[in-house]
């Protein structure tokens, strides 16, 4: 087996925090899902990753690279 590093891979209430969540879960990036989706589709926000139907993911390491960008 080799020793490769699988990405991490954040949902978006794991970016943009979950506060239903028990526990609830801290926002990264505090913004509303309209304003994410649509700076994704600007081109201001990574590209998702579509896992399937109902799941769609980002890197982490985009996400890091995304809050450098950012401050």
């Amino acid at each position: 087996m080799t020793d490769i590093e699988l990405p991490r891979l954040l949902r978006l209430k794991h970016i943009l925090g979950d506060a239903k969540a028990n526990p609830p879960i801290e926002p990264i990036i505090p913004i509303s899902k309209s304003s994410w989706w649509n700076g994704v589709k600007s081109g201001k926000y990574p590209k998702p990753i579509k896992l399937s139907e109902n799941t769609t993911v980002w890197k982490e390491t985009d996400i890091r690279e995304l809050i450098d960008r950012l401050s």
